[in-house]
């Protein structure tokens, strides 16, 4: 299934920044270069996070795994663009799946790790998935059961599929059955389609408004993404590369699966569980590069010491603005415009950010002897309006994802062939000062108003609002402000386990809990969200 008008098409493998390779064929090309190179890695401390003793694979290993799952997908019933839904943690397990899934010409949805069961199922339901591979666990959550319980509610679910270790009745364990396959179990193709590479790949989510939008892209999307990456950062063949996001979305896939298929090198898999542990993993690999948020980037560049390793710090929409500071190492800057673009920044000799230049982003460096793979732009502002970011180019989206429905979820598109991303962004003469400014849409929660009636469906509680607050590290955080009913006093412990009995989505729920005698208003009634945000910064002691 192609998602990009053949008049995209045409013209992006025109200029050179689309190719005819789909991902999973990068992966069996070098496995067939090199056998014995070692491919993925997971972490040492997995079993702490999820199911299953750590595993490694040479890229010959991998590639027979890859080979034989690809063929029992299709042994299974799963056929060409038939999606399936992955929620499953970074592990060797959940790279293979993918990876067979793409070999199976299937598309894959990874869905967000910290998405719960209703959001799982809407996500699936909306997009007509016919399987679901999840985790066993992901650190105390249930996923595996999660998983079970969606595929009892979704009939159009045919398959539900699980990795790890104690796999709940009711799913299909991969590992065993791979385990018991023998190697004349191989993939074979019904039909070879022309340009496999211009097909979807991925479904993945917008985290914008009230509901998340499924955004596809095809082969040659990632591609372009892997290519402005590698280019802007000198990442090598054959080197280490240490990734701790989770291969849901554009940084973990853009960022770190994608360059580590086109560079031929060892992906160590790595489950964020503090600073010092993630530098602690990079510096027993030895690793070449090592992704991480980039308003922590600044500690782990001392963290790593006087290790030659090019680090790439994520800013995403949420994030605050880039620090100044001199790294020890090559820096390049990824920011990330929730999953409709990207752009990589090395830092310069002073190691300032940069702002984001508008126009053409091409690579190594801005050399415009290549195709360029994003053109960024601004809105026009009306009044005080904040203009929004527009983007076009090989590695951008072409439409939303047909629902069951027949619904086209269409993304907004200007006369221009710049896609409105929505997002709003600060503009200088030298460019954008980052993607995008903390708060609501950084959450991805949807409309504040909403979020109080759930606030106060809580026993005892009078009125409730839910209110923004920025955050060093994250950009901002959601926050509960509560008035309790006369003779009530609200535990906030009680509260956050109301909260998670009630199934309330984990974007949702407060991280921390402010309780007053009466809500701010504003002069036309409506609740004054400011003044409780700074109540906040003024009376830290307060919030529990």
């Amino acid at each position: 299934m192609k998602v990009t008008p053949e008049s995209l098409v045409h013209e992006h493998h025109e200029s050179g920044a689309w190719s005819d390779l789909p991902l999973d064929e990068i992966f069996r090309q070098t496995a067939e270069n090199h056998p014995d190179r070692i491919a993925i890695v997971d972490a040492p401390d997995r079993a702490t996070w999820t199911g299953g003793a750590p595993r490694r694979l040479t890229y010959a290993e991998a590639d027979r795994e890859i080979d034989k799952l690809a063929a029992f997908y299709g042994a299974v019933g799963l056929t060409q663009d038939h999606v399936v839904g992955v929620q499953s943690p970074n592990t060797v397990d959940t790279v293979v799946a993918i990876l067979a899934a793409l070999r199976a010409d299937l598309i894959v949805s990874p869905l967000p790790l910290h998405w719960r069961q209703k959001n799982v199922l809407d996500a699936l339901n909306s997009i007509g998935a016919k399987g679901l591979i999840a985790a066993d666990r992901i650190e105390t959550r249930d996923v595996g059961t999660a998983a079970r319980d969606v595929a009892a509610e979704l009939f159009s679910l045919r398959f539900v599929f699980g990795l790890g270790k104690d796999i709940p009745d009711g799913l299909i364990e991969l590992g065993p059955m791979l385990a018991e396959m023998g190697d004349e179990f191989q993939f074979e193709r019904s039909e070879l389609r022309p340009d496999p590479a211009d097909h979807a790949a991925t479904i993945c989510w917008s985290r914008s408004g009230e509901e998340n939008m499924p955004v596809s892209r095809c082969h040659n999307h990632w591609t372009s993404c892997g290519t402005l990456v590698i280019n802007e950062a000198h990442i090598k063949e054959a080197g280490n590369i240490v990734l701790p996001y989770s291969l849901s979305g554009l940084t973990g896939l853009g960022g770190g699966l994608v360059p580590w298929l086109m560079t031929a090198g060892t992906l160590h898999l790595h489950h964020p569980t503090s600073l010092a542990n993630l530098a602690d993993h990079a510096k027993a690999v030895k690793a070449d590069v090592v992704l991480a948020p980039g308003p922590l980037a600044q500690t782990l560049d001392r963290k790593l010491g006087d290790m030659n390793t090019t680090l790439l710090a994520a800013w995403n929409i949420s994030s605050p603005q880039p620090t100044t500071f001199v790294p020890r190492r090559r820096m390049v800057d990824l920011n990330i415009a929730d999953e409709f673009a990207l752009t990589a920044q090395a830092r310069g000799p002073s190691a300032k950010s940069r702002p984001i230049p508008l126009g053409k982003h091409q690579g190594p460096e801005g050399c415009e002897s290549g195709p360029a793979l994003v053109e960024i732009a601004v809105s026009e502002t009306f009044e005080d309006q904040m203009p929004t970011l527009l983007v076009r180019g090989p590695l951008v989206p072409d439409i939303g994802w047909r629902t069951l429905n027949g619904n086209q979820r269409r993304l907004r598109w200007e006369g221009n062939g710049y896609l409105n991303t929505n997002i709003k962004v600060s503009v200088t003469d030298e460019g954008l000062n980052g993607f995008g400014v903390p708060g609501l849409y950084a959450l991805g929660t949807g409309n504040l108003e909403t979020i109080d009636v759930i606030y106060s469906s809580y026993p005892g509680i009078r009125e409730a609002a839910a209110f923004v607050v920025e955050d060093p590290v994250l950009g901002a955080r959601m926050y509960a402000a509560l008035v309790p009913e006369p003779g009530h006093v609200p535990d906030a412990g009680a509260f956050f386990a109301y909260l998670d009995a009630e199934g309330v989505d984990l974007a949702k729920i407060p991280h921390r809990v402010l309780i007053l005698q009466s809500l701010p208003r504003n002069e036309d009634g409506t609740v004054c969200r400011d003044r409780l945000t700074l109540r906040t910064q003024r009376l830290p002691a307060a919030v529990a």
